[in-house]
């Protein structure tokens, strides 16, 4: 069960891959590396502020640092380190096939990566998601001073499906051009039940950027 999570990363780089390797050869007008939240152009977005409900849930929580990446989290007292390295980090809650997940992800890009145009093509892209149905919100969410597309899955078909909530964003860290994926997930019959902790975790990041 510990793999589940991980192979749900994988098989979202892959996509992200691919992604990534259009927008390589985009050209691009703005300043090489330059931080997403630093545009103007990205429409109206929204402060990461928890609701009463959604702090309640972290109450008598812990601090997750992961030191290698300069980030740090709050999350529920009876969550769980499964994974961490220096480009992963993984967190799960108790509730076996119920559980929620916290799943970070760090990829390094080059120093000309067009960070404002692929930003925009996520935001973009999650946007026709929800045309189709398969998004249910999509906003352009700070944290922590960094701008970056949050987006929450509809309800999966089957309940046994993985329903995601993620957040995206880039930053200038450690003299790298990094994209941070940060994914909370349970399946579609426990992601009601963990919703106000997840977003209580996802609005609690901090980050060196």
């Amino acid at each position: 069960m510990k793999q589940i999570p991980v192979l749900l990363v994988l098989g979202f780089a892959l996509s992200l891959c691919n992604l990534t390797n259009k927008l390589k050869t985009s050209t691009n007008s703005n300043e090489p590396g330059k931080s997403s939240s630093r545009s103007s152009d990205n429409g109206n977005v929204e402060h990461a502020t928890p609701t009463a409900a959604q702090t309640e849930a972290l109450a008598g929580g812990q601090t997750v640092k992961w030191d290698q990446q300069g980030m740090s989290w709050t999350v529920p007292p009876k969550w769980t380190e499964s994974s961490n390295d220096s480009k992963m980090l993984l967190w799960r809650s108790p509730g076996g096939s119920e559980a929620a997940n916290l799943i970070v992800n760090i990829s390094a890009m080059d120093e000309s990566f067009p960070t404002d145009i692929s930003i925009k093509a996520f935001y973009d892209q999650a946007k026709t998601r929800a045309k189709n149905g398969e998004v249910d919100e999509v906003k352009w969410l700070e944290i922590d001073g960094l701008k970056g597309v949050e987006f929450r899955e509809a309800n999966p078909e089957q309940p046994d499906g993985i329903r995601r909530l993620q957040w995206m964003a880039y930053r200038k860290y450690a003299g790298q051009v990094q994209l941070v994926n940060l994914m909370l997930s349970s399946n579609g019959k426990g992601f009601t039940k963990h919703q106000d902790e997840m977003y209580g975790v996802m609005y609690s990041t901090k980050i060196v950027h």
